[in-house]
């Protein structure tokens, strides 16, 4: 028995000393985990693809892990990434919210046929008042109808499954009497930029490093700002060394990530047709059958367009998804509102008798919901350059899977933005990965559905170790 004890000894005080770190660090060990389970997941993809399809470029050879495809994976991600954000709020709220999908679909098909059938007549295509004005109006009417949910389920006393059961019917309904069945397309030119559609719809290069720098000398404010807040009001600061990994660590994600997407350059025949459009003018040089210079740098090849780069940088939606997590993070962490909800959800009768009313906030949440589905709209239909009835299918289900994947509770009170931003992330990763592999859109289906059982199985057996 001794001998089995001093055998077990040096490995448990090991793992000790690791827990001790993490606490000490107050790093979110769940969080952890999924970061772990993402990498796992874009190592396993490019290996695959390696072996199917050897010679892909990628890190290990395949296709996953190349700058072009975690380019359009970050694009993919910010639609179902910034509902993913107000989705946190209304289930910590206690909430649920299955019209999103539809939602988006009906809001998406109504500024397509206000660019192309009302305001481009009427104002002339290309005016640049379309792309303002269609992107008021529609966040403006995402806020309109998670407004017109959230007062049924305040005031009408509906539960939210129900309301938004039925919004998630009558909305795809209302979608297609709008669009009359028919696909609404081409959105104005500068619309589609805000989709990440065409070599223009990206800061380039050196704007991507600006706020590579940036985005550093915030993460190094924000951590010694909450060193000093600690210490303000008598709370144990977290070790120097700890802080200081924390401005290592992400400093190196964002100069990372920006590496990755500055590297990747548009294809040759997308700047071609670009080039054409613009009346851009050939160099010198060997010529292709479009008549434009091609250019070799390595083993890429780059349009030689009179200086013009294709070095695409970060891409408009994502920047915009970044926004919104920042935005909401601030709201959900730092404002009365926040703190509203996180109390309510937490214990609805005791947040009532502090006087806080429950229902305009819950209005409010299905409101700022709302906008946000206006926003994931926008980009949707500006990067297919068309509004569709099915824009949205099946977003609805994307949408909780991601913010519950990220940690957020179904028993309301425990949720975190930027978990749900990654759980966005991982989950367009595995249909990501998938099609890349072409494997068949039912096994897609089956493999998310299994990923979203055992994330919650997990969660819970987590919590429980926890308590």
């Amino acid at each position: 028995m001794a001998e089995q004890s001093n055998a077990g000894g040096p490995a448990s005080s090991n793992e000790g000393l690791f827990r001790r770190l993490l606490r000490a660090a107050e790093i979110d060990t769940r969080m952890l985990g999924m970061l772990a389970a993402l990498l796992l997941i874009w190592v396993g993809f490019d290996v695959m693809s390696a072996i199917l399809r050897p010679g892909g470029g990628g890190l290990f050879g395949g296709s996953f892990l190349t700058s072009r495809n975690l380019w359009i994976l970050l694009v993919q991600t910010s639609v179902i990434a910034v509902m993913t954000t107000g989705m946190v709020l209304v289930i910590v709220l206690r909430q649920i919210d299955l019209s999103v999908g539809s939602m988006l679909s009906v809001v998406a098909v109504a500024t397509g046929v206000l660019q192309v059938f009302e305001l481009g007549p009427t104002l002339g295509v290309g005016h640049p008042a379309i792309w303002i004005i269609a992107v008021i109006f529609a966040i403006a009417l995402g806020a309109a109808i998670g407004m017109f949910n959230g007062v049924l389920i305040a005031y009408g006393q509906i539960p939210s499954f129900i309301v938004t059961l039925g919004g998630l019917i009558a909305f795809s309904g209302a979608a297609f009497l709008i669009a009359s069945g028919v696909t609404v397309a081409p959105m104005d030119k500068t619309f589609k930029l805000i989709g990440g559609n065409g070599p223009l719809a990206s800061i380039g290069p050196m704007w991507s490093w600006v706020l590579a720098a940036v985005a550093c000398v915030g993460i190094g404010i924000a951590t010694l700002s909450g060193r000093r807040r600690r210490l303000k009001f008598s709370f144990a600061p977290k070790p120097v060394w700890a802080d200081v990994l924390t401005v290592v660590v992400g400093c190196a994600a964002v100069l990372g990530t920006t590496a990755v997407v500055n590297s990747y350059l548009w294809p040759a025949r997308v700047a071609e047709r670009f080039a054409v459009e613009n009346n851009i003018p050939i160099p010198a040089g060997v010529e292709n059958r479009a008549g434009l210079a091609i250019c070799t740098a390595g083993d890429k090849v780059v349009t030689c367009l009179d200086g013009l780069s294709f070095q695409t940088g970060y891409p408009i939606p994502v920047l915009i998804m970044l926004a919104v997590g920042l935005v909401m993070t601030f709201v959900a962490r730092r404002t009365r509102f926040g703190r509203y909800i996180f109390a309510t959800g937490g214990n609805p009768e005791a947040a009532e008798l502090a006087g806080v009313n429950t229902k305009r906030l819950t209005v409010m949440v299905f409101t700022l919901m709302g906008a946000l589905v206006g926003i994931s709209a926008i980009i949707a239909s500006a990067r297919l350059d068309a509004a569709t009835t099915a824009l949205g299918t099946l977003n609805e289900l994307y949408v909780i899977a991601a913010a519950v994947i990220g940690g957020t509770s179904l028993a309301g009170g425990i949720g975190t933005i930027y978990g749900a931003i990654v759980g966005a992330l991982l989950m367009q990763s595995l249909q990501s990965g998938m099609a890349l592999l072409n494997v068949d859109s039912a096994y897609t289906n089956i493999v998310v559905g299994i990923v979203l059982v055992l994330a919650v199985f997990v969660d819970q057996a987590y919590r429980r170790r926890v308590k």
